[in-house]
């Protein structure tokens, strides 16, 4: 009898270790990736694209989201962590962006082009996406057109007039 109440003692369980790895989940394609922990998050966005196929939109960066809790970003060279349970790394692309921030105060999104890093320090190049091409625009410019008109004469009409300016403006003081 010793013996099965020996047998039946609960040896303390490990603690739960981490998975070797984390996963970060692609919301254009859908696709689940797996990387090491500590992989930068640039690193991780370049590939991320890389398998899009040059599919628009590109993911920028990535994020840690958990229902309820304001979403953690991941610069280029921030480390990829996990944050526990409930958390799950996700990527955000350009459409999430804009949709977000509801265009308020905001201009236009630098797009980070993967894999194009600036001579100095190694640092990630942004481009910045033009903007399309509306009414206002056209307006503007056939507002600049005519202004750059109305100038060109008014220049046009004070040079021809100049010599009789000079020859008045000597005889008035004689």
């Amino acid at each position: 009898m010793v013996e099965e109440e020996s047998s039946k003692v609960n040896f303390p369980q490990p603690p739960r270790r981490a998975p070797p790895f984390l996963e970060v989940e692609c919301k254009i394609s859908g696709k689940t990736s797996r990387y090491a922990v500590g992989t930068k998050a640039g690193f991780a966005v370049n590939l991320i694209n890389k398998k899009l196929d040059c599919v628009r939109p590109l993911a920028l960066h990535i994020e840690a989201v958990k229902q309820g809790e304001e979403p953690v970003s991941f610069g280029p060279d921030a480390l990829l962590v996990d944050y526990g349970d409930g958390w799950k790394l996700q990527t955000v692309t350009q459409l999430d962006f804009t949709a977000t921030s509801k265009g308020e105060g905001v201009g236009p999104i630098p797009e980070w082009i993967p894999g194009a890093m600036d001579s100095e320090g190694g640092r990630p190049i942004y481009r910045i996406s033009k903007p399309g091409i509306s009414g206002v625009y056209i307006g503007k410019i056939l507002l600049a057109f005519i202004l750059m008109f109305v100038l060109g004469a008014l220049f046009t009409v004070a040079l021809e007039n100049l010599p009789k300016f000079i020859l008045f403006v000597n005889n008035s003081s004689m």
